[in-house]
């Protein structure tokens, strides 16, 4: 399966726009949540909620049924392999988390290694409507991702950025 990603707008603006970007908690999951899984090579239940609140609300009752040891145990598999197709959809297993929340615990979990699955930033790279998520749709956008950060010397995060505040702006 072939999938078509084109920037909307030239990569010389993705400082721009990650500039303009402000999500709530973003200095929490930056600068205390991030660092933490990173070197742990896990999540808590208490940083797994966080995570899935901070990307979907309303998942949380879902999300609070997984016991403690599970997500502990998955999380670790997801972080710690080098995989990408057992990173991503082991974390599937755990009770309210989707392709775009798991795409949550990698980008976080795995530094600059991984974007968030997000309509918006999909939007942003020409994917005018929705579309059902799988294996093949998350890599081949990773793998976009990836090369744009890297020729465009940004880390994912900024581009993560970029994708998102550039799509609520415009569309």
């Amino acid at each position: 399966m072939n999938h078509k990603f084109k920037l909307r707008f030239p990569k010389k603006e993705i400082n721009y726009w990650a500039s303009r970007y402000e999500y709530k908690n973003e200095d929490v999951m930056c600068d205390e949540i991030a660092p933490k899984i990173q070197k742990q090579k896990y999540l808590t239940k208490d940083d797994f909620i966080y995570l899935c609140r901070w990307k979907s609300p309303r998942i949380r009752p879902q999300a609070n049924k997984n016991d403690y040891a599970l997500i502990r145990e998955i999380t670790k598999i997801a972080l710690t392999t080098p995989h990408p197709k057992l990173s991503i959809e082991v974390l599937l297993i755990l009770k309210g988390v989707s392709w775009p929340v798991a795409s949550v615990i990698l980008h976080f979990g795995k530094k600059n290694k991984y974007p968030i699955l997000d309509y918006r930033a999909l939007w942003s790279l020409g994917v005018d409507r929705p579309i059902m998520y799988t294996f093949d749709i998350w890599n081949a956008y990773s793998r976009y991702c990836q090369k744009v950060a890297k020729e465009s010397k940004v880390d994912m995060r900024t581009l993560d950025r970029a994708l998102w505040q550039y799509s609520k702006e415009n569309q």
